[in-house]
Order: C-alpha cells, then structure tokens, then sequence
C-alpha cells in the first residue's frame, strides 16, 4: 500500500503523553460556530454532526497511517466579524488547525476567510453560511460549503409563493451581510416572477422592541410577511411584535428562521406559516439520521448534515492527498465531493477510506447529496414545509 506522508510539525501537533502507535499523531481540525448569539439553539447539533463524521474516521482505524482527527471548538458568535477572526486566529497560531469546518453565519464567515484562513492558507468548509456574495468571494481556492446560496432559496420562496397565490409580501431582514444579501436575492425574484415587494426594511438583533419596525411593515401592506432573519433574535421578535399588534398572522420563513426554539417559544400562535431550510431527502438522509440518533444528535435541526458532510469532506480530502495538510485539504474537496467514483454514504466513510488508500475514487454522497459545482458553492435541495399544530410538516422538496 502506498506510504502516506505525514504533515510536518508547523501544521500537526503531536500528543505530549504516551498514546497507542496507531494513534501517534494529531490533525486538529476546528470547528467555528455560533455558541453563542443569534443561532445559539442550532450549534450544538451542528457541532455535534461535523464531530461525529470525524469520530468515525477515527474509529474506523484507516485513516494515514494512525493519524487521529481532534476537533478543536471556537465560538463565531455569528454576528461579531472581530470576535469570529480572534477566534479562528487563534484556532490556527495556537491550536495548530489544519482545516476549519465552518463558520456559519455569513458576515463573520467572510471576514474569517478574508483576515484569517486566506493569509495563512487555511481552507474552510461552511455549512451554513450561504450569502450569494461567498460564491464570487477571492477565496485563492480555500473556501467550500456544503450548503447552497441564497440565491437558489430566494428562487425556491418566490416559487412556494406564486403556488400559493401569494403576489404581494413585505419583507424584514436581519441587518447584516446574510440578511441584505437574502433580501436582495429574494426581491429580484419574486419581482421577476409577478410579485410585488410592499417594503423591505432591515431589524436589528437584540433589540426588546420591534414595534416601530412591524408599524412601518403594516402600514405598507402586504398579503404575509417574509421574515429573513434569526430564530434566536430579531427574526422571533419580530414574528411575536407583529402577532401582537395583529399587523400579520402569517409568516414566510427563510432558513435562519428555522428550529425548534422557535416552535417552544411560539407554537401555534405561528400555524399556518411556512418556509423553507436546506435539506436533503434519499439514502443518504436516511442513514445519517440513523448515525445521528445513535449518537444522541438531533438529525432534524437544521445544518445538521451539512455540518457531518462539511467534516467529512475535509477528512476525505486529505486522505486523498496522502497527508494531513491544509494543502492537501483545499486541492482534493472537489475530487472526492464530485463524480466520478464510487458513491459514499454517511456510515461509510471507512470504506471510502479504503477505495483512496488503494487509490481509487469515490463521489461522497454524504447526508445531502453533495455536489460543489464551483468555488464557494454548492448544489442542493430545499425542504418546503408548513408549521401546523405547532409543529413543522414538510409539504415538498424544492
């Protein structure tokens, strides 16, 4: 079999207490996420899935030569670019990652890539943030996700939309590049399918009154209100000030809107509302909730499986270099994500191990039907769904 390289020891840290000989090294790999801030409730399982694709690299025993994968946490914060930078500066100059799976949000993801992984060549892999901007992003070929872009879900609202009979709408956002970069997307294409925008106007997180806001949304009309924010901040306050007043009863929701701390803090005064999340249906699905429910994840939050693809990925890209390396990681993503090559599901990742140490191929299917189709971007489907009786109940995949 061929002889995998190991990285040298600026980018790998080895353990400082005796350990078994196949578990001789450590590749750090960090995880950056919101564990704190607007999306608070979501990260735990995000965290948890992205930990669970490397759990079973490392159980699996076949992975270079007895490297051993450590996650290595760091809070984005989801909002504070300079929060988010520290603390990705100091999962590279003091952890030592190779490789960071995230951050989510989209604004402290970008300047994560921009003041930190792009100075010091490290990829990322996003599960979450998916800002239309990170598509065209300079990115010098070290930034992926696993999620698709806004743009796509701004045409897959505009859709659900026009099937309902839905042609006039307002629109909130939360004031931030994720927020601005969706509502814009969104109003392109709902107008370019007949509909008309009564008002789009940002909110601000953390604020304990929105009713200026919903007052200024009322008074320009509109059959429902598209709300485009987070479920652990603005988003919710807006939803709760508008049933308060009575200026909406319906609510459209973009992704960041979706989770179960919504339905707990608001049930079913919010029935009838609808929205979509990216999410993924098949074989795949079917076997990480399996894998994830082992586990004591919650498979149905959302980016759950993007965050276990997103982890995944960078293992497999690296043992399709030869060598844990941010290198090797960021030139073999798009080999090991894409066709051709044998399929692989979450569960399998041993096996998949097995096919590049013998030098073959595989197209990692994962939990989502992954497919990147170019830089910072990624294919992929929509869940449609409605909340009844205070609970979400999938009416299509988009």
């Amino acid at each position: 079999m061929k002889k995998w390289l190991l990285a040298s020891a600026a980018i790998l840290a080895v353990t400082g207490t005796a350990r078994a000989e196949s578990h001789a090294m450590e590749a750090k790999i960090g995880v950056i996420l919101g564990f704190t801030g607007p999306i608070e409730s979501l990260t735990p399982m995000m965290a948890g899935s992205a930990e669970l694709a490397l759990a079973e690299v490392n159980d699996s025993g076949k992975f270079l030569d007895g490297v051993t994968l450590v996650p290595v946490r760091a809070d984005s914060t989801c909002t504070d670019a300079a929060a988010a930078t520290a603390a990705a500066e100091r999962l590279i100059t003091t952890d030592g990652v190779i490789a960071i799976m995230g951050a989510d949000c989209s604004g402290v993801t970008g300047a994560v890539l921009a003041n930190v992984a792009l100075p010091n060549g490290v990829p990322m892999i996003s599960p979450s943030a998916t800002s239309a901007g990170l598509s065209t992003v300079e990115d010098n070929g070290l930034f992926f996700r696993t999620a698709p872009s806004d743009m796509r879900q701004s045409e897959v609202m505009a859709e659900v939309l026009g099937e309902r009979g839905i042609s006039s709408v307002a629109v909130t956002y939360t004031n931030n590049d994720y927020g601005k970069g969706f509502a814009d997307a969104f109003t392109a294409a709902f107008e370019a399918s007949g509909g008309t925008i009564t008002l789009a106007a940002p909110h601000e997180d953390g604020k304990g009154d929105y009713s200026a806001e919903v007052g200024a949304l009322a008074s320009a009309g509109g059959d429902v209100l598209v709300v485009l924010g987070y479920s652990d901040q603005g988003g919710k306050g807006m939803i709760r000030s508008a049933l308060d007043s009575g200026a909406f009863d319906t609510f459209v929701l973009g992704d960041g809107m979706y989770s179960d701390a919504l339905l707990t803090d608001l049930g079913t005064s919010i029935d009838g509302s609808f929205g979509t999340a990216p999410w993924a249906e098949g074989d795949g699905a079917t076997a990480f909730g399996e894998l994830a429910e082992a586990a004591g994840v919650n498979a149905e939050s959302t980016y759950t499986r993007e965050s276990y693809d997103a982890a995944a990925l960078i293992a497999l890209a690296m043992m399709k270099g030869g060598e844990a390396s941010s290198a090797s990681v960021a030139a073999n993503v798009l080999d090991v994500a894409n066709a051709p090559g044998e399929k692989i599901l979450p569960g399998e990742l041993g096996k998949a191990l097995e096919i590049l140490a013998s030098g073959g191929d595989i197209d990692y299917v994962g939990a989502t039907n992954v497919e990147l189709i170019g830089p910072g971007e990624a294919a992929g489907t929509y869940r449609y769904y409605e909340v009844k009786d205070g609970k979400y109940e999938t009416i299509s995949f988009k």
